[in-house]
């Protein structure tokens, strides 16, 4: 390993890793890790870990010729099971740093998967963080690091020495930048995989990236703040992580215990599910509706002789989906015309919901096309 060039180096105050895998070849689930280097940085100093993995399956003769490493070296080695548990606690509460992270998180990930354990540290990708930094320059891949910032590389494509690389980078940027600005670029990049209690960036990720409601709960199981946006995925996230939150998303944060969501189709659906979700579950966290004037509007007549239903269009996913509301009243939402009015068909006697009232009848007035159920039923029977 190259050497500290400056013993008065600040050591960050939380533990860090610098993360390199070398496989027999770039397929998740299918190839598997012939080599791992670990340098691990944290308050007390920096220390390294390496191992030969045994692949269980031959190394690619050009795989061979790229790393150096045969398939007689790693014949011995343990496999990854045996190595799982320690590698495992190595590796636990650190920031995980990797140059492409993706592709070493990834088998990581997949590796630790089979062996029944679950790895979802906090990563950050050393080329994102070099894109970031230095948006100027084109190229940043490993070896474009090497020659621009003259970091001194004791061998390449082997795990160990290519982790060192990273953490040379690392001290680089940390002599060459201002802390301030750097931070900022750090917190931009990484990836919060676990981020409220046992909600993870996995978790998020099946989230869909258009319209939708979504739900947060806590201890219990008790609603805590329900909300809605046409970035589903980006606003639940925002409540989690990030430099800028407000003092109620962190004290949310730290009670949420689990997350609901769905996909609404499109706005209206989304305002609608909303007010719906407010009223049913009154959420500790949402304003309660206010029920001022209310009198006002209760007998408003409904303008249709039954249900009727607005389809709406997610421009995010393409979905298309179909609003049910009788009397004033939000009976769901269907993902076909004949379901919405089957949905019709199946609801209680409607009644008056003064939330629902108030979210269409400005966008009536303003000529919102609307499908009379009645008709439609005909027409799909027909």
């Amino acid at each position: 390993m190259h050497p500290d060039p400056s013993a008065s180096f600040p050591f960050p105050s939380e533990p860090i890793a610098f993360v390199d895998l070398e496989t027999t070849g770039g397929t998740f689930g299918v190839d598997r890790i012939t080599e791992i280097g670990v340098v691990e940085v944290g308050p007390s100093g920096v220390s390294t870990w390496t191992s030969l993995v045994n692949p269980q399956r031959p190394i690619p003769s050009f795989v061979q010729q790229l790393t150096g490493i045969t398939d007689a070296m790693v014949r011995d080695a343990p496999t990854f099971e045996q190595l799982a548990s320690g590698l495992l606690e190595r590796m636990n509460g650190r920031l995980f740093i990797a140059h492409n992270a993706r592709f070493d998180h990834g088998f990581l990930k997949d590796e630790f998967r089979r062996t029944g354990l679950r790895f979802a540290p906090d990563v950050l990708c050393t080329v994102q963080l070099s894109r970031a930094v230095y948006p100027a320059e084109s190229r940043h891949g490993l070896d474009a690091l090497v020659a621009r910032h003259a970091l001194v590389p004791s061998a390449r494509h082997r795990a160990l020495a290519d982790a060192d690389l990273l953490w040379q980078f690392w001290q680089h940027l940390h002599r060459a930048h201002a802390p301030d600005v750097l931070r900022a670029h750090l917190e931009r990049v990484t990836r919060r995989f676990q981020l409220a209690a046992h909600i993870d960036e996995d978790t998020i990720e099946q989230i869909v990236s258009g319209c939708g409601v979504y739900m947060f709960y806590g201890e219990d199981d008790a609603p805590l703040y329900t909300g809605r946006s046409v970035r589903l995925r980006q606003r639940v996230r925002s409540h989690l992580v990030g430099p800028r939150r407000s003092a109620k998303d962190l004290r949310l944060a730290a009670l949420v215990r689990r997350l609901e969501w769905k996909a609404t189709g499109g706005e209206i659906g989304a305002l609608l599910a909303e007010a719906q979700w407010i009223a049913s579950a009154r959420p500790a966290h949402n304003r309660a509706p206010k029920s001022r004037s209310s009198g006002d509007v209760r007998g408003a007549p409904w303008p249709y002789s039954g249900a009727i239903a607005i389809e709406e269009r997610d421009e995010a996913s393409g979905q298309r989906a179909w609003h049910v509301i009788d009397n004033w009243c939000y009976l769901g939402t269907a993902s076909a015309l004949a379901q919405a009015g089957a949905l019709c068909a199946s609801a209680d006697a409607p009644a008056f919901e003064l939330s629902t009232y108030r979210i269409l009848n400005e966008r009536l007035a303003r000529g919102l096309v609307v499908t009379p159920l009645v008709t439609a039923t005909l027409v799909s029977a027909i």
